[in-house]
């Protein structure tokens, strides 16, 4: 048995108070991130669409009204107030039907303005979306009209939802397997790991490109702070509550302890009390038939016989007045009330009991204990139990007062056998002599100087009046003095 096992439970309990406030404050902070990076990559995205639906309707303008434009395409978006207002916009180019478009340019433009020509709306080439240029072409009539973009420059950054210079979160431009770094993000924004991810498509109907946006996490976005300032308000609540839990128990103790001391007074003295009754009841009976003797005599005598009539007759009315009243002694002392106080006890919930009453002076014990299997209740006294129990304890430690703390051995074992039930308590200190051993159980025999010799004796006679009995038994495997208790099994229980 380890007396550590109260210091592991509260230390349990402060993992769980610790661990759970903990817990919810890191989920309540991940949360709030969580909710603040949803929100941005929604407005990110939004932000960005709005851009690109821009250039739809720039080109879808173009088209309608047909202005002249330069054959270089790059004066066209340097003289363009298009240009001014949309820094993303690189150049703008023209193409009528006698006329081929800027050399400089892609050439699946003429593609591109066939498919717009067919479906009406834009068309894009992101074949050089890597470094960040776009080309989307807008078929008209008599003119056809092209947009070279810089997505970078499309990034509205007075409205951006992320700081660019420090922001966590890492953003690119996807279309098919070619993509576009729009943000770093951390240094570890694209390491493994447990990351939010958000992924949506541009809403452009040319521009077809897919957001992504990815937050990394990592141990330093939990409120450290506050979850070690909880672990320590937890720390010292449940300090504060174990020593408030300790004085009660050392309270309750005291108060058992004193109470145990009680019945113990007045056990030992209804044994000092039915021994004298037991002494004096023959003296007073031998007083009181010489006193009756003397007074048959006395009456055939001739001298002062009415006075040694009298004398007679008062020894005899003495002599019974006291047998009387040692008479009533002895029968308050022989505990009448022990059947009717009998109940089912669990013979383990009285060791634990007796232990706990004495952990102060266990502390320094290894106390080990033996229980086979559960053993059924025995039909019993539980206030003589734990007299019973309490003093063989006791007589335990006082046995080994002497050893040092590291060496002090107690075993209590359990054992059924038939409707017995025994349970032993063992010592490892010096043992019993073999010269008090006879005595062992007589009042007044002791081995200690300021012991009076009546623990062993009121315990014996209360296993008897219990039905059971109590000895020492014999071990030589192990130093020490060896005490049996034997209990009877109520009859439900008798039967293996």
């Amino acid at each position: 048995m380890h007396w550590t096992t109260p210091w592991l439970g509260w230390l349990l309990a402060w993992i769980i108070a610790a661990g759970g406030g903990a817990g919810w404050l890191a989920q309540q902070r991940l949360q709030a991130l969580n909710e603040g990076f949803q929100t941005n990559a929604r407005i990110a995205h939004r932000l960005l669409s709005q851009q690109l639906v821009q250039h739809d309707a720039i080109l879808a303008t173009l088209a309608l009204l047909q202005p002249q434009l330069s054959p270089d395409a790059g004066a066209n978006a340097t003289a363009s107030d298009l240009a001014r207002l949309y820094p993303q916009i690189l150049g703008i180019a023209q193409r009528r039907a006698d006329q081929p478009w800027p050399a400089h340019w892609p050439s699946t433009l003429d593609a591109l303005e066939q498919q717009s020509r067919r479906s009406g709306h834009a068309h894009m080439d992101a074949s050089r979306l890597a470094a960040g240029t776009l080309f989307v072409v807008q078929a008209g009539q008599p003119a056809s009209y092209a947009l070279a973009l810089d997505l970078r420059a499309a990034v509205p950054t007075e409205e951006w939802p992320y700081p660019p210079s420090h922001s966590p979160v890492r953003i690119w431009l996807t279309q098919g397997d070619t993509q576009l770094l729009l943000q770093p993000g951390a240094p570890e924004a694209d390491a493994p790991g447990w990351a939010w991810t958000q992924t949506k498509t541009l809403a452009s109907p040319s521009q077809v490109l897919d957001l992504h946006e990815r937050y990394k996490l990592h141990p330093r976005l939990l409120p450290w702070g506050p979850m070690l300032a909880w672990a320590l308000v937890c720390a010292l609540g449940l300090a504060g509550l174990r020593a408030a839990w300790q004085q009660r128990t050392a309270r309750l103790r005291a108060e058992q302890l004193l109470q145990h001391g009680h019945v113990a007074r007045l056990n030992t003295l209804g044994e000092l009390a039915a021994g004298l009754a037991h002494e004096l009841n023959q003296p007073l009976t031998a007083i009181l038939s010489s006193s009756q003797a003397a007074r048959r005599l006395l009456d055939d005598r001739e001298p002062d016989v009415d006075a040694a009539r009298q004398a007679m007759g008062q020894a005899a009315e003495q002599a019974k007045r006291a047998s009387a009243v040692v008479g009533r002694l002895r029968r308050l002392v022989e505990r009448p009330d022990t059947v009717a106080a009998t109940q089912a006890v669990a013979l383990q919930t009285l060791v634990n009991d007796a232990l706990h009453l004495l952990e102060p002076e266990l502390r320094q014990v290894q106390v080990l204990q033996t229980v086979p299997a559960p053993l059924p209740p025995v039909h019993s006294d539980p206030i003589a139990l734990q007299q019973i129990l309490h003093n063989l304890l006791l007589n335990a430690l006082q046995a080994m007062e002497a050893l040092p703390p590291a060496e002090r051995r107690l075993e209590i074992a359990q054992t059924r056998t038939g409707a017995w039930v025994q349970l032993c308590v063992q010592d490892n200190g010096p043992g019993i002599a073999p010269e008090v051993r006879d005595r062992l159980f007589t009042p007044f025999a002791t081995t200690r100087s300021q012991g009076l010799g009546l623990g062993l004796t009121l315990s014996e006679n209360l296993a008897e009046s219990l039905g059971g009995h109590l000895r020492l038994i014999e071990r030589p495997a192990l130093r020490g003095a060896c005490f049996e208790l034997t209990l009877p099994l109520p009859a439900e229980h008798a039967q293996p």
